[in-house]
């Protein structure tokens, strides 16, 4: 996955057709197998822009092109019914693995206001019924992370010093296996763009949940950057640092997919006030 940096006159967010990613649902939840779409943070970028009185009318250096993404589930060789063969398949599974289970969940779980936020807490809890690894592997904060090799080397951190500290779980048998899986990402187009900040405003309320995920959450690892497409837009081509920082500090956690769209909304349309 590679970092784009384009020049004025380009999309913000061009089609990579050879981006891999990955979704996954566990065994243990029913809809597993259905095809999902897909952070935040801070970025660097300097950018100059003539000042102007209306801030919902003033012509962007580039449109921003919303689009969505539709994924491919596959189901890897790796699996575990206990902490020991979780250990071994986080050593060994795709990234793709690591990237789904963590960040995708945010999208597939998005109308879960509390609860664990990545599917290898979610699994340690309710099929392994070990609490306390189940609350450790939740309290992983996925945007602290811009690099999967580090979110791999914490998550299996977090499942050695849990097994050092009590290793007669090490070999307990969950209810059901955790399956490892990836999936490839399809970028959609949704025939919606925006040249200015009032039709960004417009294209946010009529886009899909599955647009929102892909530019805000999902952008974050695609573009090894802390942060997201709609920030990296705003600041670039519009000259907004201020909306693009308070976009990148919206807490994904406490907010539904749905709550995000509002936030993000909210903090745009108060600027154009």
């Amino acid at each position: 996955m590679k970092t784009d940096d384009h020049g004025a006159g380009h999309p913000v967010n061009p089609l990579d057709e050879s981006e891999l990613k990955c979704t996954f649902k566990p065994k243990y939840v029913p809809a597993h197998l259905m095809s999902s779409n897909t952070l935040q943070g801070r970025v660097s970028v300097q950018t100059a822009m003539t000042p102007t009185t209306d801030r919902g009318a003033s012509g962007a250096r580039a449109p921003f092109e919303f689009k969505s993404a539709a994924h491919l589930l596959f189901i890897e060789r790796e699996r575990a019914s206990n902490i020991s063969e979780l250990l071994q398949a986080l050593r060994s599974c795709p990234e793709e693995s690591i990237f789904q289970h963590t960040f995708r969940t945010l999208e597939e779980h998005h109308f879960i206001k509390e609860g664990f936020s990545n599917d290898f807490a979610h699994w340690a809890y309710t099929e392994l019924s070990e609490v306390g690894l189940g609350e450790r592997l939740a309290s992983l904060d996925v945007r602290e992370f811009t690099s999967l090799a580090a979110l791999r080397l914490r998550l299996v951190q977090i499942v050695e010093e849990f097994s050092a500290g009590d290793p007669k779980a090490r070999e307990r048998t969950a209810e059901a296996p955790f399956y490892f899986c990836s999936s490839k990402t399809i970028v959609l187009q949704t025939q919606r763009s925006a040249a200015d900040l009032a039709e960004f405003i417009e294209g946010l309320k009529q886009v899909s949940l599955h647009s929102i995920h892909y530019h805000f959450i999902e952008a974050r690892l695609r573009r090894k950057l802390e942060s997201n497409d709609f920030s990296i837009w705003l600041l670039r081509d519009l000259g907004l640092e201020r909306e693009s920082s308070l976009l990148n500090h919206i807490d994904i956690y406490t907010s539904t997919l749905e709550g995000v769209r509002r936030k993000i909304i909210q903090i745009l349309q108060n600027a154009v006030n």
